[in-house]
């Protein structure tokens, strides 16, 4: 049976290029994230005008898995291939994950998307799908599953508090803002300017404000739940029961085209 994620759309209340200066902190390896041992850049591109970036890595992932599990399976790390696409003009980050280790055995896909938010361009949108099927482990399917469920429900919610704790960081180096990408210009780029410090102004207008780094506001458009709405209608869920909630909302969404007060009605309580 496939296992499915889908997350509810997070809203961070800060610019996409301070989300991405955030997030490329992660890597080559997150001490915040214990199994994520490593990784490594197998192949890089970039555009000819410098506004898309694609980057290939291998990561490494130390699962954790019953010690018996891991010597039946005849490995110690499991390893995944990141393709990462950053469009610097669009403001749009396209992240996909499938695993290289038990490929044959078992297929993972995650594809995760960061945007600049459709209706204020100085907030941040996320979204993350994922699919987990497993078709064959050496006879612990069930168990394996729900490791790999476990251990996927963990990693997203830590991936939360990762991007809070690299905005603190890059809040207490000074850097409270970071410039747009500039398309080239004759005799060479566009200065790319400076990272503003706390205190400092850009043009102006007043330094950002940290306070509170990955806020969640409004639902963005195309009638999405956003996480805020639904901590405020149904409290604290876990991932995978906000996930459910989701996937049951385009199932309704689908099979009532043509009657969204009826859906709002029935998700909103």
């Amino acid at each position: 049976m496939v296992q499915q994620y889908q997350s509810p759309v997070r809203v961070y209340k800060q610019p996409f290029e301070l989300i991405m200066a955030a997030y490329a902190r992660r890597f080559p390896k997150c001490p915040l994230i214990p199994v994520f041992v490593d990784s490594e850049i197998l192949k890089q591109s970039e555009s000819k005008d410098g506004s898309v970036v694609v980057t290939e890595r291998r990561c490494t992932i130390d699962i954790e898995a019953p010690r018996l599990l891991k010597r039946i399976a005849g490995v110690e790390y499991l390893y995944f291939i990141q393709k990462n696409t950053l469009n610097r003009k669009d403001r749009t980050l396209h992240i996909e994950v499938h695993n290289e280790t038990f490929s044959s055995r078992v297929i993972v896909r995650e594809c995760c998307s960061y945007m600049a938010h459709p209706e204020n361009e100085d907030w941040t949108c996320f979204e993350q799908t994922a699919s987990l099927d497993m078709k064959s482990f050496f006879g612990f399917e069930s168990t394996a599953e729900k490791i790999a469920m476990k251990q996927y429900a963990s990693s997203i919610k830590k991936g939360k508090e990762i991007i809070e704790y690299y905005l603190r960081e890059l809040e207490g180096e000074g850097v409270t803002y970071i410039p747009r990408w500039v398309p080239p210009v004759e005799g060479g780029f566009l200065s790319a300017g400076r990272a503003v410090p706390v205190s400092g102004a850009i043009d102006g207008l007043p330094a950002k404000d940290l306070a509170n780094p990955t806020e969640l506001m409004a639902c963005p458009a195309d009638d999405k739940l956003d996480a805020d709405y639904i901590r405020r209608y149904l409290g604290d869920l876990t991932p995978l029961q906000e996930s459910c909630l989701i996937r049951l909302r385009q199932c309704l969404q689908e099979t009532h085209k043509g009657k969204g007060i009826f859906i709002h009605t029935a998700t909103a309580h």
